[in-house]
């Protein structure tokens, strides 16, 4: 577990002995080399009754994203199966819910997480609030992990979010945890936190038993209609920091460069790998929002000396 001060102090270091110490734990610990690739579907778009302030699926704001029902097996292996051609390792699938409800819907996703296992795939989910029995379900169902963001800081949460509390979401990932799925579990930058606020988010997750085997960064897309649609952009300098001080913090879980890769150029996404991340979301989008093209993506992996699998979109 990490104190905000022991944060701080990893975080105000010079840069580049701040990077060159997160590249030093990254190397004990990860092949530098593999930058895993996920695909992430949206199984069920749009509709949900949350008011995340920076939402394009809250059906309390005008976004434009209509509400969808919830995808087939058969169209979810299809897609599972483009992307494991592509090179995804890990599939994950998103629907817009306040919490998943036993029924059919759920029992659907289920058969959904077995099919993408019999790929040779992880699968993740996230379907919002979930209880231990439903938990122990998609643990029998053979589910890698479970992705439920903490999104900031404890005292920032409120300022975005009031339909369902931080505890809440705590209790979500305490769930999975208990039935020994992993946790996927990180935030979002860019909705009007501070920079201490990104580091108690930090904090949080350390305080997780077992920490996140996973942990997405993501930088805000802002979406006309939301309540953060006039969001500033994300500094890159702190951007490359917090990446490294997750990668100190956490050495051993995958830091994952999610949503705004399509708004970051090349350089500093290096930079980001760099400072130990080594993972990322490809496909045309990430759920609703806009992600680089497959060719970005590959002339990015050639350019770094990566393998490049396939050029085509998810």
């Amino acid at each position: 577990m990490h104190t905000l001060d022991e944060l701080k102090a990893i975080y105000d270091l010079p840069l580049t002995d701040l990077v060159f110490r997160a590249a030093d734990v990254h190397r004990q610990h990860h092949d530098s080399q593999d930058i895993q690739r996920c695909a992430l579907l949206s199984i069920k778009t749009g509709g949900c009754p949350e008011d995340c302030g920076y939402c394009s699926q809250s059906a309390r704001f005008q976004t434009g994203v209509p509400a969808t029902p919830l995808m087939t097996v058969a169209e979810v292996r299809e897609r599972a199966e483009q992307a494991r051609e592509l090179g995804a390792t890990r599939f994950c699938m998103g629907a817009a819910w306040r919490g998943a409800k036993d029924g059919p819907q759920f029992d659907q996703v289920l058969e959904m997480v077995r099919s993408v296992r019999e790929l040779g795939m992880e699968a993740c989910v996230t379907l919002g609030m979930v209880t231990d029995e439903q938990a122990r379900r998609l643990k029998e169902a053979g589910l890698t992990a479970y992705n439920h963001n903490l999104d900031t800081s404890r005292r920032h949460y409120g300022n975005v979010i009031t339909t369902r509390s931080y505890d809440d979401r705590l209790e979500t990932l305490r769930a999975v945890q208990r039935a020994g799925i992993s946790a996927c579990c990180g935030g979002i930058l860019g909705i009007n936190e501070t920079e201490e606020d990104r580091l108690m988010l930090l904090a949080e997750l350390s305080a997780l038993e077992p920490a996140p085997e996973s942990i997405p960064i993501n930088c805000l897309t802002p979406i006309a209609g939301t309540p953060l649609e006039k969001a500033p952009p994300v500094d890159s300098i702190q951007l490359v920091r917090l990446i490294a001080t997750t990668r100190i913090a956490f050495p051993r879980a995958r830091v994952r460069l999610s949503a705004g890769r399509d708004r970051m150029s090349r350089e500093l996404q290096v930079l980001c790998f760099l400072a130990g991340a080594n993972s990322i979301f490809f496909g045309e989008k990430l759920l609703t929002a806009p992600n680089p093209a497959a060719t970005d993506d590959a002339e990015l992996f050639r350019a770094m000396g990566l393998p490049v699998f396939s050029e085509h979109t998810v």
